[in-house]
């Protein structure tokens, strides 16, 4: 058929738009990045970077049975996980998400490790998937040591257990109930032979949560689990499982040291501490004493140039004392090394200000009063 003039020059038209569209295309493909495929470890120890900042791994440690993890932009998750450990032991693997140095393999751009009274604070969030056709813990681990250790086993591990289910517990026993972060907790204590292990086990499951990782840093500190000249080596979020695990996942988790200033505190405040270890901090401990029991009037004053928000003073109890109620602070536990924690109403402290709380309790054997006080893991003097 033979084409008018005009009709040809609308074909002609068409074509030559659709070569364009059909151009761009081309080009806008060219340009586009490929598609993150997500990255599958099998390998016992295995691991990957995410988001250029955070380590991914696979961490299998305690069997020979398969593990794998499917590594996604923001986290991970089982996708195999064979064989079953004894509940009564150590679980068979720590598949986890951390920012920090682990065994010498540090995470890109860390700040870690970090001398704790240098951190300001330390933000945190995570998220959790969870599964009920296996036995296992979601656990946050924060590591602390004497020294900036980038390798090994350090001094002590504080695990925050964000759930668990099956018949399994932390390392040691329970010593009491803490609040920390604004959070009621069931608090535990033992060795597990390479490391001292301090636990806060939540009474329901957490699905995801952002908190200050130094609110638990100054538990350690006040429990003489730490020091504030101590350091602060990674923090990683994961889970421990003894039976299958498959499902289980990390779906967010971010980690950021906020160095600087006055440090040690938690919850983003100033911990009433100088670097350098300065004391910055009095306390005045004023008792009344009869047969088998006493009072305790505790005045704490900020001596330092920075206010104090949200304090906590931390004191070990001589053996044979019991605290059995408290006003004006909430202390916990009822014996040993024991953590006297604000109100609300009495969080402040202002330079040269000061806070008054007490207690009452029972003793046996000789009377003694405590020996030396930390406010916000800083020593204080003893007026």
């Amino acid at each position: 058929m033979r084409l008018l003039p005009h009709r040809l020059d609308t074909a002609r038209g068409v074509l030559c738009a659709l070569l364009t569209a059909l151009a761009l295309v081309a080009a806008f493909l060219a340009a586009a990045p490929a598609a993150h495929a997500d990255t599958q470890i099998c390998d016992a120890y295995g691991t990957t970077t995410i988001q250029g900042r955070y380590v991914v791994q696979n961490n299998r440690w305690g069997t020979s049975a398969a593990q794998c993890i499917t590594v996604t932009d923001s986290g991970f998750r089982i996708n195999r996980a064979d064989g079953s450990v004894a509940t009564n032991g150590a679980p068979k693997s720590y598949p986890s998400v951390y920012n920090g140095c682990h065994y010498t393999n540090c995470s890109p751009g860390t700040a870690l490790p970090a001398r704790l009274d240098t951190i300001s604070s330390a933000p945190t969030s995570i998220s959790y998937g969870y599964v009920s056709d296996a036995v296992y813990d979601a656990a946050y681990d924060i590591w602390l040591d004497p020294t900036a250790r980038k390798d090994g086993v350090n001094r002590t591990e504080i695990m925050v257990w964000f759930n668990k289910v099956g018949p399994v517990q932390p390392v040691g026993s329970q010593t009491g109930t803490a609040t920390v972060a604004g959070r009621s907790w069931q608090v535990w204590s033992g060795s597990n032979g390479s490391n001292n292990v301090l636990s806060f086990v939540a009474p329901s499951a957490i699905s995801s949560w952002n908190f200050d990782v130094m609110d638990f840093v100054q538990q350690a500190v006040s429990r003489q689990l730490a020091s504030s000249n101590w350091y602060l080596t990674s923090v990683q979020a994961g889970f421990e499982p003894w039976q299958n695990g498959t499902g289980l996942a990390v779906t967010s988790f971010s980690s950021e040291i906020r160095t600087g200033g006055n440090g040690g505190g938690g919850g983003g405040g100033n911990g009433g501490g100088n670097p350098g270890g300065q004391t910055a901090c009095s306390v005045t401990y004023a008792t009344n004493v009869w047969t088998d029991g006493f009072t305790a009037d505790v005045t704490v004053r900020n001596t330092g140039s920075a206010a104090v928000n949200g304090w906590q003073l931390g004191f070990t109890l001589p053996s044979g004392q019991r605290v059995t109620s408290a006003w004006n602070a909430t202390v916990n536990p009822s014996s040993g090394t024991v953590t006297a924690t604000a109100l609300s109403h009495n969080a402040q402290l202002a330079p040269g200000g000061s806070q008054t709380f007490g207690f009452q309790g029972t003793y046996s054997g000789t009377f003694a009063a405590p020996g030396a006080f930390t406010l916000n893991g800083t020593a204080c003097n003893t007026a």
